[in-house]
């Protein structure tokens, strides 16, 4: 089969030939019609993930739209070392195949899956669902697919108020026009009279991390009008920088709970159990996310350095 092979992490993906894979006790074989090239995917390409064990060669990818040989349209969650989505031919534990009712194109689905997922997961797996209920949220990175899915996400759980943090001004809008109050950090004017209604949050979902997320939490938490009420601190993405500097009194005299959403820390259950009701808002048409297709053969020239617009390869 043809597939985007990777023989070294300091180099994109080549579109060559490579072993079919063996379908054990347990599987699922897909023919892919559609996988996409998200961050964790990029990572996983350069072997910069934390998850990955470095084993080459490898074909990236973790998810995609397929067909079973017995031609049901499927979202599959790739979990072979070696065998990723983006090839002709995959193999997946059965368990990680999800039906689809094909009203929405593959690319679609492929694309928005992955971005949607992680502030789903985060509200549904990680805080409960009963707890984002007539809460205000915070969203720290809203300018992104992610950040600006997670402003839809948030309300379709009944958040009573989301409030939007980045830096790109259009992009701003499209989070206001999603329904979220928006701040610019650029701006030091705004972010300084944002702040008191920033401090008296309920839940933050955080795509930031590092001296960006600095900048927020210590100055928040002392502005807290109530140290007492219940804060969630969701760590999600970590674009800005890997570590954060915290005060243990940050700890000690506010409610403050922190926590991570991703890899590892959801279980299989939880993911399996939570996934229809996103694949559900995927296909009637509440989250999207902008998809640029290209055929795999191209994988080499279109490896995408960034994901704007959500990079798909179709076999």
């Amino acid at each position: 089969m043809k597939a985007a092979v990777v023989t070294d992490f300091n180099q994109a993906p080549q579109y060559t030939d490579f072993t079919d894979p063996t379908i054990e006790a347990g599987e699922t074989g897909i023919t892919v019609l559609a996988a996409s090239v998200n961050r964790l995917v990029r990572s996983q390409a350069d072997g910069s993930h934390y998850s990955s064990d470095h084993q080459l060669p490898m074909i990236p990818g973790v998810d995609g739209v397929g067909t079973t040989d017995d031609g049901q349209l499927v979202y599959f969650n790739a979990n072979k070392p070696v065998y990723g989505a983006l090839a002709e031919r995959t193999v997946v534990n059965s368990h990680l195949v999800l039906p689809l009712t094909g009203d929405v194109a593959p690319e679609v689905v492929a694309a928005t899956v992955n971005p949607a997922m992680s502030s789903y997961m985060a509200i549904e797996a990680r805080l409960g669902a009963e707890n984002i209920k007539d809460k205000t949220v915070l969203i720290l990175g809203v300018t992104g697919n992610v950040g600006r899915l997670a402003v839809t996400i948030a309300k379709h759980f009944g958040a009573a108020k989301v409030i939007g943090v980045g830096r790109n001004p259009e992009r701003l809008a499209d989070a206001q026009r999603l329904g979220a109050e928006v701040v610019n950090m650029g701006d030091e004017t705004a972010l300084k009279q944002a702040l008191p209604t920033l401090a008296n949050v309920d839940v933050v979902l955080d795509y930031l991390w590092g001296d960006a997320t600095a900048q927020f939490m210590v100055p928040m938490l002392q502005q807290r009008e109530n140290r007492s009420q219940p804060l969630t601190w969701i760590e999600i993405g970590s674009i800005a920088g890997q570590t954060v500097a915290l005060p243990a009194a940050a700890l000690r005299s506010t409610n403050l709970t922190l926590i991570g959403s991703g890899l590892g820390s959801i279980s299989r259950r939880d993911f399996l159990g939570n996934m229809p009701g996103l694949l559900a808002l995927i296909e009637d048409g509440t989250l999207a996310v902008a998809t640029t297709a290209y055929p795999l053969s191209t994988v080499h020239e279109n490896w995408p350095t960034q994901t704007t617009a959500r990079v798909v390869f179709k076999p």
